[in-house]
């Protein structure tokens, strides 16, 4: 079942072709009914209707004094139709329309959407009502003022203000950092975030238009649709075989003694199918040769714009890092011993869900620490998390003139302070050092502290700029002041606060676990997986994919001028013309399907 509705949306997508298939069937069936009228009849209508689009976008282009390329296949088809010779209009009508078909079936099947990033936010909102706890209402009905309750691992659906004592809540799809950030009651809260801790509430200040994650999707939107298509590969070369073409169909009318038949020939031969067709071909290859790789293509024009990348933009947390705090120090104050020390803390942070208290307990075991049990665990918002080893009361709070420390507390001594730093990935260093060797510009765009982007590029030891403490509007702004410089862009990121950089990026690349993100709906390219080292890959399939689409473009433009010039001097008629023209197709079709087996 499951095959037959593939079949028919393939047929659905590529109605036009298959309906100018059928028309040519229907025409020799006519004509050997000896219904010459009717079949004439059928194929100017088949004709016209497979070529309007064609017709239509030269037009534009011509009402916008753009060169268009496909101004010899018009000038084939009506040849062709004002002459009687149908089959050839109809073939070249056929070849035309897979083309495009083609094109526009495997760009439309990587179509970015923002349902991800909307479905993300639940649809009701639980109301903190005395009169009536737990009624529910839709999101549209919320009104400011109103309080609301929110689960345990619940998205935040509207900017508000805390009204429990305290809470922890994920703030990454904002910022982009893996910290857990701790609230108290007053404090801000933004939509798009995830409460991490107990169940909270809060009182809704402002509306569903107006909040923080509302306004992050419309930048996409509004990215997305600013974003400028990038150039088609075939229009690089149009203006030269077009002209070329138009020399010699000139000609050999002259030559032939005005003979319409031997200029259609020309012009049979010389529609320009290699032009369109190799690209989407080696494009689609291409796309094929990273799906091996665990890269997901989702725009063909991507690759394109890939392989032309002059600056190179990165996030930092869970792009050029791991996005995960370690535990890299401990550095003990007092006369009990490290093994010690770390015993005590696993114990108490065991019960936490804090990403630091997890990077204490994994140290802990790594180094074979005593497993001891803790009592009376208490975790305060602000003050850190408590409880009793061996009948004393221990406290691990945050160390405030450190960005990534806590400090173990007994009676108010401080017996170990703890220093974490997020580890970079392992291939971060050669990546970084393989688009430095190309000449590439390298930015950092990044929420964290001015301070720990300075220390990543210590550790990367290479002269990459850096911009911090930045949110997703003025990384958007950033990319835009960047592309206005006439530099094309690549972006790579990992998170909803990188969503509208990405998007309005003439390549858009995000990391991804699944292979459906909120981040990646605004992406072109998305890593299954936080290889580092898939970016320079995708970026060697890019390239070698555009050599070979380049390849099978001239190859096809030379095997044309070569039947074009048989078909000035009379040896070919323009059926076999236009059959000549599609054993070029296949020749530049098959260079072309190469660019699926791309070893890197």
């Amino acid at each position: 079942m499951r095959s037959y509705q593939k079949l028919f949306s393939i047929i659905k997508e590529f109605k036009i072709p298959v309906i100018i298939l059928l028309g040519i069937v229907v025409f020799l069936f006519l004509n050997l009914s000896k219904e010459v009228w009717l079949a004439a009849i059928s194929a100017w209508i088949v004709s016209i209707f497979g070529s309007y689009k064609l017709f239509s976008e030269t037009i534009t282009s011509l009402l916008k004094k753009q060169f268009a390329l496909d101004y010899i296949a018009i000038l084939a088809i009506i040849l062709s139709l004002v002459t009687g010779q149908y089959l050839v209009a109809l073939i070249l009508s056929l070849m035309i329309a897979s083309g495009r078909n083609l094109e526009d079936y495997a760009t439309n099947q990587a179509k970015k959407t923002l349902t991800g990033l909307v479905e993300r936010i639940p649809g009701k909102l639980t109301l903190w009502n005395k009169d009536h706890p737990g009624e529910e209402i839709r999101l549209r009905d919320a009104r400011v003022g109103q309080e609301i309750f929110i689960k345990k691992g619940e998205v935040i659906a509207l900017d508000g203000v805390l009204l429990s004592p305290g809470g922890i809540l994920d703030e990454a799809s904002l910022t982009g950092e893996a910290q857990f950030v701790e609230k108290v009651s007053g404090d801000q809260v933004f939509s798009g975030t995830i409460n991490m801790g107990n169940p909270i509430a809060l009182k809704i200040t402002k509306s569903e238009e107006n909040s923080t994650y509302n306004k992050i999707i419309e930048l996409i939107k509004s990215a997305q649709e600013e974003k400028s298509p990038m150039v088609r590969l075939a229009d690089r070369y149009s203006t030269y075989f077009t002209l070329i073409t138009l020399a010699i169909a000139v000609g050999s009318y002259f030559y032939s003694h005005f003979d319409l038949m031997r200029t259609l020939a020309v012009l049979a031969i010389a529609t320009p199918c290699p032009l369109i067709i190799a690209t989407p071909i080696a494009l689609l290859g291409g796309v094929n040769s990273a799906a091996k790789k665990r890269i997901i293509i989702k725009r063909l024009a991507s690759l394109e714009a890939l392989s032309r990348v002059s600056v190179l933009l990165f996030d930092k947390t869970g792009t050029i890092t791991i996005g995960k705090p370690k535990l890299i120090r401990v550095r003990v104050l007092s006369t009990i011993s490290e093994k010690e020390v770390l015993g005590i803390a696993e114990s108490i942070e065991r019960s936490s869900l804090h990403p630091l208290a997890k990077a204490v307990v994994s140290f802990a075991r790594f180094k074979g620490a005593r497993i001891t049990h803790a009592k009376n665990i208490e975790e305060t918002i602000g003050m850190g998390i408590s409880g009793e080893v061996e009948g004393k009361k221990y406290l691990l709070s945050k160390l405030k003139e450190q960005g990534m420390a806590i400090k173990l507390s007994l009676k108010g001594e401080t017996l170990a302070i703890f220093e974490f730093e997020d580890e970079i990935k392992k291939d971060s260093k050669e990546v970084i050092g393989f688009f430095k060797k190309l000449g590439m510009q390298l930015l950092i765009l990044t929420g964290d502290k001015k301070e720990a982007g300075e220390k990543l590029v210590q550790i990367l030891g290479q002269e990459v700029e850096v911009k911090a403490e930045l949110n997703p509007e003025q990384k958007l702004a950033e990319v835009n002041r960047l592309k206005s410089e006439g530099k094309i862009i690549a972006m790579v990121g990992d998170g909803i606060n990188d969503a509208p950089a990405l998007a309005a990026s003439d390549v858009g690349i995000v990391f991804s676990n699944e292979e459906q993100t909120a981040a990646s709906e605004a992406a072109d390219i998305v890593f299954l997986g936080g290889q580092f080292s898939s970016i320079p890959v995708s970026y060697k399939i890019a390239n070698q994919t555009i050599k070979i689409a380049k390849q099978s473009i001239i190859g096809g433009i030379a095997l044309s001028i070569l039947g074009m010039i048989f078909a000035f001097v009379g040896l070919v008629p323009p059926v076999i013309g236009a059959g000549l023209q599609e054993m070029i197709d296949v020749v530049v079709i098959i260079n072309a399907l190469r660019a699926s087996k791309i070893e890197v």
